[in-house]
């Protein structure tokens, strides 16, 4: 099974920051994908274009992370850039 960890950030309200009290994660397992969002998060991970497009001021930010036989990947991408299926995997949680 091949997993995607999900982490989202920022917004006026700075989630996932240092002194956040929201932690919004989560997970999905890329086998289950549709095949044209598994061609954009690879995008991401292989295109920089995507992953550095700008963003809302205030606006989140996702941090995707892979495993890999070469290693763990992780690229940090506004919210335009990742697909719909892999934003809703992230839910809110007090901390």
């Amino acid at each position: 099974m091949a997993t995607l960890h999900v982490e989202r950030t920022g917004g006026l309200a700075g989630f996932g920051g240092a002194r956040a009290r929201i932690r919004s994660h989560g997970q999905v397992d890329l086998t289950t994908l549709s095949a044209a969002d598994r061609t954009a998060v690879d995008a991401l991970f292989h295109g920089p274009a995507a992953a550095e497009a700008a963003g809302a001021a205030d606006g989140f930010r996702f941090r995707l992370t892979r495993a890999t036989p070469a290693g763990t990947e992780t690229v940090v991408s506004p919210e335009a850039a990742v697909p719909t299926a892999v934003a809703a995997c992230v839910k809110d949680e007090f901390v």
